[in-house]
């Protein structure tokens, strides 16, 4: 009868042991998945933040572009307009020592670095996102996990890349290196 009672007790000890673990694995599981869905949102927003920083910001590039074309245009057109009395000769000279407006560049500068850094930015959020979805497979698929995960859904993680990217993994080359197309 004894031996009966400790048999008994070791078994609801193993019981509870492994309704423990799997409790514990369920709620590891699910809060990794939460994690999984809050870094989604966490590179949609970022997305949305980037390309409304480089939008914007191409916009006012484009605005300083045209008027200082428009107000270039004028000054030159009015300054060197030859007169009929042939000063047209005198005006060229005078142009050449005259300090004429020059087109900065540093909106151009600053919408690249801002290019470049919000590219950086977003790829390390997807980054992170690939690495929780990584992690979250992992979990499922490995023994003894799998004993409680197995039927669990994927995360279905959606990671944003370019038509070109997919054309390149799908063919496995790259052959259109011409970045500006010119024609």
């Amino acid at each position: 009868m004894r031996g009966l009672l400790i048999t008994l007790g070791l078994v609801a000890v193993v019981g509870i042991m492994v309704a423990v673990w799997a409790i514990s694995l369920s709620n590891s599981e699910i809060k990794l998945k939460n994690r999984g869905n809050a870094q989604q949102e966490v590179c949609a927003a970022f997305f949305d933040k980037m390309w409304k920083i480089l939008q914007q910001k191409a916009g006012v590039t484009d605005q300083y572009k045209d008027g200082f074309k428009e107000i270039y245009t004028a000054l030159m057109e009015g300054r060197y307009s030859n007169d009929g009395n042939g000063q047209g000769q005198q005006t060229f000279m005078k142009w050449i020592q005259e300090s004429n407006p020059t087109f900065d560049v540093s909106l151009y500068k600053d919408l690249m670095a801002s290019i470049e850094g919000e590219r950086n930015g977003f790829f390390v959020e997807q980054e992170k996102l690939i690495d929780i979805d990584r992690q979250h497979k992992d979990m499922r698929m490995t023994f003894p996990n799998t004993l409680v995960l197995s039927k669990r859904a994927d995360l279905g993680i959606k990671v944003i890349k370019s038509f070109k990217t997919d054309e390149v993994y799908s063919t496995g080359q790259e052959n259109d290196v011409d970045l500006f197309k010119k024609k």
